[in-house]
């Protein structure tokens, strides 16, 4: 199971990756414009927001974990894995642009963002790789549907330790599209919001919650044969 959230989630993180352009575009754009000439800066701003999601993946495994612990009955475990995969397909259809439901969910964390993005301005002058770590993890709270929706998976995961590697695992696979956005971030916005491209990763994505909500009841069936745990 923990080899499934942890590969599950770094697909989700390539796929999701052309949201991550045009989502963080103009924040990259400012960050990281400088990559070419310095593209230390660029992995210390990437590596500081990866680090950042594994520690809302361990508050969110651990909180999921005691959740599941305290109530000692399978319905809130089975509720918590049903629950990450109709967020799965709710980020589909939020990232083929078919509904802005999950926006809401952005618009909560949006309050925090002018504190944490004022603080991550301060630390932006005499910019060393060390600082830039500093500025990125700051960077990793910026409001996002996506990393809330991997939060929710995270909860599954049963424990701080293995819902900070499914969070890991979703940044690494973000990595790669975030990096080459350091290099042609104008260019790369245009692209990834074609429609067509835009569909098809929806619809993958929306895919891993069809097939996790399928599985769902047989997956209960086997934990309350004792066969497995919905959490490990």
């Amino acid at each position: 199971m923990m080899a499934t959230l942890t590969g599950g989630a770094f697909l989700m993180g390539l796929l999701g990756g052309v949201h991550c352009a045009g989502m963080c575009g103009g924040v990259v754009l400012a960050l990281c414009g400088d990559a070419g000439a310095r593209p230390a800066l660029a992995l210390g701003y990437n590596l500081g927001r990866i680090g950042t999601y594994g520690l809302l993946g361990a508050l969110a495994g651990s909180l999921g974990g005691g959740m599941a612990l305290v109530s000692g009955t399978l319905s809130v475990q089975l509720a918590l894995y049903i629950a990450a995969q109709v967020m799965l397909i709710a980020l589909g259809a939020y990232l083929a642009g078919y509904t802005g439901a999950l926006r809401r969910l952005e618009a909560l964390g949006a309050h925090l963002w002018p504190t944490i993005g004022s603080l991550a301005k301060a630390l932006l002058p005499g910019l060393t790789p060390l600082r830039a770590v500093a500025v990125g993890s700051l960077w990793g709270f910026l409001p996002c549907a996506m990393v809330y929706s991997l939060l929710v998976t995270a909860s599954v995961s049963g424990s701080a330790l293995r819902g900070a590697l499914v969070m890991l695992a979703f940044g690494a696979g973000t990595l790669p599209t975030l990096l080459l956005s350091a290099r042609a971030a104008r260019r790369l916005r245009g692209w990834v919001a074609r429609p067509r491209l835009r569909m098809a990763v929806g619809a993958l994505v929306a895919a891993f919650g069809v097939v996790g909500l399928v599985r769902a009841e047989g997956l209960a069936e086997a934990a309350r044969r004792g066969l497995l745990c919905l959490t490990v």
